[in-house]
């Protein structure tokens, strides 16, 4: 395999760990943190990226680009890199990895191809690199085959042909049970906070619904860290059943559910000050004092 410059934006959570996964297979990882937070240039640092400083000079650099970012920067970011990469010799093949719907992912693929770039499709599904399992990347367009570069241990690349679209497609149809499953269950839980009855619909949920249950108890103190970010996500996958002739309004509010999740004093924390031992009861108490105060600012307006 011959190395490759790989130029990863950004180095969040997700980003971090593809990058460092990527600089362990022997490749170059780069990157452009002008701007950034002390968060992200510490996890840059600990995953071996180099900051090259500005977008130009990184995409410059690089032969592939990954666009790892939230859902709602996509777009706007892909024009940043068309204008970055504008009159470069030897322009990168960009790749959109992003929770975007197909409609987005036309979108983008239009601002590539009409300026005369390379560009493929591709989606994350699973935890990052690093966990038990590998995470999967399925990848779409005919320039997809690039990817196969990071195809290992810890990334499973899966090609899904030429038709750009369908990397996205797959990403939408699988989060909107994974994580629309999780406003679900969040949801029904606070109300039975709510209405004063969260001792015996927790027993009944161990008894009867165990596997959400136990889904619940792993992940429901730890929703709001990252709730900002898939609220952007609901939003393209309810793009994505709209397009299709199917209800919207599911998504549309499983993105409500992570907004408020994002709101509440625990959207602040972040991957790396979660408190882990927070368990699922006093979380629904805080999600409970929450909600009271957002319905008393309600009133008062």
């Amino acid at each position: 395999m011959t190395a490759k410059t790989i130029a990863i934006m950004s180095p969040g959570d997700m980003g971090h760990k593809v990058g460092a996964y990527a600089h362990g297979l022997g490749h170059k990882v780069v990157t452009a943190l002008a701007g950034r937070s002390d968060v992200t240039r510490m996890r840059a640092e600990r995953a071996g990226f180099e900051d090259l400083g500005d977008l130009a000079a990184a995409f410059a650099a690089a032969d592939l680009v990954l666009s790892i970012m939230p859902p709602e920067r996509a777009e706007g970011f892909a024009r940043d890199a068309v204008a970055a990469m504008g009159g470069m010799d030897t322009p990168p093949l960009f790749v959109d990895c992003n929770a975007i719907s197909p409609v987005t992912t036309l979108a983008i693929a239009a601002l590539f191809e009409d300026a005369g770039l390379a560009f493929a499709n591709a989606s994350i599904i699973g935890s990052p690199p690093g966990g038990a399992q590998p995470t999967k990347l399925y990848a779409s367009g005919a320039l997809a085959v690039e990817l196969d570069i990071l195809d290992g241990d810890g990334i499973s690349v899966r090609q899904m042909g030429p038709d750009i679209v369908r990397a996205s497609a797959i990403k939408m149809c699988y989060a909107g049970l994974t994580k629309g499953v999780m406003t679900l269950q969040t949801s029904v839980l606070l109300a039975g906070e709510m209405l004063g009855i969260y001792d015996e619909l927790a027993a009944e949920f161990a008894d009867s619904q165990k596997i959400h249950w136990e889904a619940l108890g792993r992940r429901g103190p730890f929703l709001s860290a990252n709730a900002g970010r898939w609220a952007g996500e609901m939003d393209e996958i309810a793009e994505t059943l709209g397009a299709v002739g199917l209800s919207d309004n599911l998504h549309k509010g499983a993105a409500e559910v992570f907004r408020f999740l994002d709101a509440t004093p625990l959207g602040r924390e972040t991957p790396e000050t979660l408190d882990r031992e927070r368990t699922l009861e006093a979380t629904m108490k805080i999600y409970r004092a929450a909600l009271e105060r957002q319905g008393k600012d309600k009133a008062a307006e």
